[in-house]
């Protein structure tokens, strides 16, 4: 029987040919950083929670980053914060098929080794999807299936990118996206875009 927890949270990052070598080791940096952040293992669930990390860039360009983790201590965010930041970047940087990478990241959330409550994707990138199947349309599946997506737009390439988030990415009655203005600020927004979904209760918990 699978151990339970509290959450499971898919962390999608875009690898694609618009994320620069810098910038792409300033997504992974500030993620490794919000989870040794205080702040984050502080908002850790009581059942605790699992997280997976996936790279992602055009039509079937997709990979496991970091595969499931259980998160239930400061100790153990740090573990998942090294993984994070030792991951390489194989993927070849390519179109933006966010679509495709909500999808693929609900594939990985059906293959979860725990029992969540909750499920949710953390989906970061820096530009709307170009390729692949519509992201909206994942979004309404997700939705449909009771799993929560929130995003962080990187406003690096696109100004607007928070409102095409908001209006075709988040899935769920608690998603929220959030807009970071430039990669130098993405830690500090990733800390506190884990706080906030982490201890949410506005999603409601999965069937069964």
């Amino acid at each position: 029987m699978a151990d339970p927890v509290d959450l499971a949270l898919v962390l999608a990052f875009d690898a694609s040919a618009s994320v620069d070598p810098r910038e792409f080791l300033l997504i992974l940096g500030g993620t490794a950083a919000a989870f040794r952040a205080p702040e984050v293992a502080g908002a850790l669930p009581a059942g605790g929670m699992a997280a997976a990390a996936t790279f992602w860039s055009g039509r079937g360009a997709q990979e496991v980053a970091v595969e499931w983790q259980a998160i239930r201590t400061e100790a153990d965010a740090a573990t998942f914060a090294e993984a994070i930041d030792n991951a390489p970047r194989t993927i070849r940087p390519g179109a933006t098929a966010l679509g495709e990478a909500l999808r693929h990241a609900l594939a990985l959330l059906a293959r979860v080794p725990f029992a969540p409550v909750r499920t949710v994707i953390d989906v970061a990138g820096d530009g709307r999807s170009n390729a692949g199947i519509s992201a909206a349309s994942v979004r309404d599946f997700a939705a449909a299936a009771d799993v929560g997506i929130n995003g962080l737009a990187i406003l690096d390439e696109e100004p607007d990118l928070l409102a095409y988030y908001e209006a075709e990415v988040i899935a769920g009655p608690s998603a929220f996206a959030m807009a970071v203005a430039s990669y130098d600020d993405f830690a500090v927004a990733m800390r506190r875009k884990l706080v906030r979904e982490i201890a949410d209760r506005g999603i409601p918990p999965r069937p069964g």
